[in-house]
């Protein structure tokens, strides 16, 4: 009975190291998606950016946070994303 259970602990083991995949290290444009993603979902209207939909279902355009000056600058676009906020999102998320 003892060999039995030993067995079914060693097996128990062997097989949650196996069965737990390691999460892939993020590519700079996954980091930059998410950074974008995280930007808009932090933005409390509805028009961060200008291809977002308001609420009566019209493209926001010039009306978004992100073409009028001052105020919420949120990210839209790749182009917006730095070097240097990729890494810090890497360093907050031991990347």
């Amino acid at each position: 009975m003892k060999t039995v259970l030993r067995v079914a602990v060693v097996a128990f083991v062997i097989a949650s190291a196996w069965g737990v995949p390691k999460e892939e290290a993020k590519t700079d444009e996954d980091v930059t998606q998410e950074l974008i993603r995280e930007s808009i979902a932090k933005y409390p209207g509805t028009c961060p950016c200008p291809y977002n939909i308001d609420r009566a279902g019209h493209k926001c355009g010039r009306r978004s946070a992100y073409s009028r000056p001052g105020g919420y600058s949120p990210l839209c676009f790749a182009s917006d994303v730095t070097k240097e906020m990729v890494e810090e999102y890497r360093k907050r998320h031991k990347q």
